[in-house]
């Protein structure tokens, strides 16, 4: 028979060999700065080779792989802050949300367009992680395509 204390040493072990690759896997799901980036570009290639509406349908589309990748997602918004693909909640979709702030009032739309009109680029802000339901940091990345007057992107949590 072993020790009582052996048990729980035992036991600690198993669980945390056990939970070893749970945080790694957890790690896994989250997209990284360049994945997004690279999400952008395709998004915008995408949009040049079907068109912005056929574009934002297969955006919003959950269950189109291409656009939703680990906790990746493309959004559009036109320069004028109308929501015109969502891949994350789909009830965003026709509404105006230039002067949605972060939880520290940052402007987010406005920012993000501003970054996409200088070429594209980087914009931190707080969020509400739709999974741990605790606001967290995250930086969406945004760029302007040429045939549709406003921007896309894809986020990531810091």
């Amino acid at each position: 028979m072993i020790a009582p204390t052996m048990n729980r040493r035992l036991l600690g072990a198993v669980l945390l060999a056990a939970l070893l690759p749970l945080g790694a896997a957890a790690q896994e799901a989250h997209g990284t700065r360049d994945e997004a980036k690279a999400m952008v570009d395709a998004a915008v290639a995408h949009v040049h080779q079907v068109g912005p509406q056929q574009a934002w349908k297969d955006f919003t589309d959950k269950s189109n792989a291409e656009w939703h990748r680990k906790d990746l997602y493309v959004f559009a918004y036109s320069t004028d802050g109308n929501c015109v693909a969502h891949g994350a909640n789909d009830r965003l979709i026709g509404k105006n949300l230039l002067d949605l702030k972060d939880t520290n009032g940052k402007p987010l739309i406005r920012e993000l367009r501003d970054a996409a009109a200088k070429g594209g680029g980087w914009v931190d802000y707080e969020w509400p992680n739709p999974i741990t339901k605790k606001v967290e940091s995250k930086t969406s990345y945004a760029r302007r395509t040429d045939n549709f007057d406003g921007f896309l992107g894809v986020g990531v949590y810091r």
